[in-house]
This record gives C-alpha cells, structure tokens and sequence, in this order.
C-alpha cells in the first residue's frame, strides 16, 4: 500500500541465525529440546503451587505468574523460529509480526516489573517478618501482580503501535530472529525521534525504575542480614533470597548491558543475541534455579509424587 510515496510491507523476510541447513538443523534441535524443558519446567512449578497448600504464600504466588510468563514469552517467538528453521523462505506477515512484537514486548516488561515485586516481597520476608503476612496480604500480591501485568500491556501497545506504524519503503528483509523493535527502525525511511522517545521512556518505566527498586530492596535486605549476629541466622535468610537474586542478576544484568550503552555501538547480531537470551535461555534456566535451590519446591514434588503413588495403591 502506497501513501505519500511511502510504502507499508505487507509480509517479512528474517535472516535467522545462519543459511547453513547443518546449522539450522543443529539449532532446531537445541532450541527444541530448550524449548521443551522450558514448558515442562515452568508447567511443573505451577502445578506443584496449585496443587501444594502449603505453597499458597506470596512468593510462590509471584513466581507462579513468573512461570506463566516464562511460558507465554517463549512460546510468542520459539514456535515460530523453529518453523523457520526448516523452511528456505522465512516470511511473516504483517499482522503476525505485530502480534508477535506486542506480545514479546508485553511480557518481557510484565517479567522485569514482576521481579520488583517479588524484591518487595524478599524485602518484607527479611525486613519486617512478623508483619509479613499482614503486609503481603493477598489484596496486596494480587494489586502487584495486576499493576505488572497492565503496565506490561499498555507499554506495549504504545511501543508496538508506533513501531508498527513505520513505513519502510519496499524494504522488508528483517536481520534478526524474530520482529523486533530495534529490527524494524533499521529498515524505517521516515524520522525516527518519536521512536528513540518512545523506547527510551519504555525502558525508564520497565526497565530503570524496577531496577531501582530491586537495588533499594535488597540495600535494605543485605543491611538487615548483616545485623544478625548468628552465622545460621545470616545463612537462614539470605537463602530466602538467594534464587530470586540469582534470577534478576541474570535478567537485569542482561538488559542493562544491552540498553545502557551507546545505541551507535549496538549491533543487529548482538540484537540477536539479547533475544535469544531471554526467549530461550532465561525462561528455561529460571524452574531450574528455584527449584534446585528451594527445599520447599523440593519437599512439596515429593509429596505430590508420594500422593500419586498412595492413590495407585
């Protein structure tokens, strides 16, 4: 479609990775079995904390939506690269290119702003543990969890929308894995400042800010841990932190080194390659992390795999 000698392409070509088939078939694989570890990770944990009621507290119900999104982000791009792992032609159309940006950038903000809320909770945990219960009531984690879900959609629908909305001009081979935001501005020809705006004040709202937070709530975490005067006691409380703070300096550490440097200096592979990290290796490293390191999920599996046994018999 044609207006004002501007041009909107109605499908899209992705480079991927490599136009080697050995290649692509080494990937298929990797990103399959990842893929499948992911889902069965991440659906396990859910499971396990609606099934377990001794797992009905506040940081199992923030990790539990952590699960979903982990479960949802990955399945909004993997799917569709493993397609096109097999295909000569990697074309998407435009409405699904759109979806697949909405969705990505939906749950990606969602992720960062659920692990602010989960530092709070961390933060009450260490901080304040006799009014714990009190003030992470459930009214409280369902009004977190409901401002990081709504945050997470209405960033996206703007970033999405004035994407989406740039004319390329016949231009239509994307150089990258999947529609991504910083993929189509390289192929823009109109100005591009209310996009650099626009990015530049999604990654304040779901990236800087939550960042702030988690740093401010674990500054206090660490000052408390380190009034406890007993060894167990220290070893005791920073073990209700430690997979959480192992996740967000997997999660953050990566976005900020990606989004704090001079865009002149980003590369469209290394583009690639952020993506990658959080389409395919976060969501499947992160069960991995909590439940290796949490002795409830660990007790919690047995008991509901000593239950399924008991009922066999």
């Amino acid at each position: 479609m044609r207006r004002n000698n501007l041009t909107w392409e109605s499908e899209f070509v992705l480079l991927g990775l490599s136009n080697d088939r050995q290649t692509q078939a080494g990937l298929f694989v990797l990103f399959g079995t990842t893929y499948l570890l992911t889902l069965l990770g991440n659906g396990l944990i859910i499971l396990l904390i609606g099934l377990d009621a001794r797992l009905h507290l506040p940081m199992y119900f923030f990790l539990c939506n952590l699960s979903v999104v982990d479960i949802c982000y990955t399945s909004s791009g993997v799917p569709q690269m493993l397609v096109h792992l097999l295909l000569e032609k990697k074309t998407i159309s435009f409405i699904r290119c759109g979806t697949q940006l909405f969705f990505s950038l939906a749950l990606g903000g969602t992720e960062f702003l659920l692990l602010a809320a989960m530092a709070y909770d961390r933060y009450v945990a260490v901080c304040d543990p006799l009014r714990y219960m009190a003030v992470m009531s459930p009214r409280c984690c369902a009004g977190l969890a409901a401002v990081s879900w709504l945050t997470g959609l209405v960033n996206s629908v703007v970033e999405t929308v004035v994407t989406m909305r740039l004319p390329t001009c016949g231009h239509h081979v994307l150089n990258h894995v999947a529609c991504e935001t910083l993929a189509f501005i390289r192929l823009a020809c109109v100005d591009i400042t209310l996009n650099q705006v626009v990015i530049l004040a999604s990654s304040v709202v779901v990236l800087l800010v939550p960042c702030c937070l988690v740093s401010l709530s674990y500054a206090y975490i660490v000052a408390a841990i380190l009034r406890i005067h007993s060894t167990g006691g220290r070893r005791k409380a920073f073990g209700t932190c430690a997979s959480h703070l192992t996740v967000v300096s997997m999660s953050y550490g990566m976005a900020l080194v990606t989004y704090m440097q001079p865009r002149s200096t980003a590369s469209a592979e290394q583009d690639k390659v952020v993506v990658l990290f959080y389409a395919v290796v976060t969501p499947m490293l992160n069960p991995l992390i909590y439940s290796l390191r949490n002795k409830e999920m660990k007790a919690a599996l047995s008991r509901v795999l000593m239950s399924r046994s008991e009922s066999k018999l």
